[in-house]
């Protein structure tokens, strides 16, 4: 992507995560705010998929049940920033 896209590109607020209430996915817990560059918001899932990373590689040694729920999470979370990065190229 060239610069002068990038610094276009901005999060719309489509990507979302975490289930609602009833288990829905149509009932997001969160979403990503509109408005946030491609960079920082790339640069922020990449600090979470690296999170990630350390949390599995520590439960294959501990198999800590907590330790699981949180990757699934922050792993939600990454996923949710990078769809709303897509939407916001495809879109601009």
């Amino acid at each position: 992507m060239n610069e002068d896209r990038a610094s276009i590109v901005k999060t719309i607020g489509v990507g979302t995560f975490g289930e609602g209430p009833s288990g829905k996915t149509t009932e997001r817990l969160f979403r990503v705010e509109p408005g946030h560059s491609v960079e920082f918001v790339l640069e922020q899932a990449a600090l979470l998929m690296g999170c990630v990373s350390k949390l599995t590689h520590q439960v294959m040694i501990e198999e800590d049940e907590a330790m699981v729920c949180a990757a699934h999470y922050l792993s939600g979370m990454a996923k949710a920033l990078v769809e709303d990065v897509v939407h916001g190229m495809a879109d601009g």
